[in-house]
């Protein structure tokens, strides 16, 4: 099932990840007049949307296998 769903949800998580950053990147670039006040705000939009397409797509389906492995070796135990 996780890798089902990961199969299904890359292409919509990516799509809108890429998106958004490249809609950032002359803003983190610092291209035009006052971009000196927009641009560190961009750069950190970016360092986050990079950040949560990572959590979502690699650290949170690990964690949760590793969860339902313990949960199952835990429960086997007990019965």
């Amino acid at each position: 099932a996780v890798l089902e769903t990961g199969v299904v949800r890359l292409r919509p998580i990516m799509m809108t990840t890429a998106s958004t950053i490249l809609g950032m990147l002359p803003i983190a670039l610092g291209l035009g007049a006052g971009s000196e006040l927009r641009q560190p705000m961009a750069v950190a939009i970016i360092g986050g949307l990079i950040t949560s397409t990572l959590l979502s797509l690699i650290v949170v389906p690990v964690l949760y296998t590793l969860l339902e492995d313990l949960w199952l070796k835990v429960f086997k135990r007990s019965h």
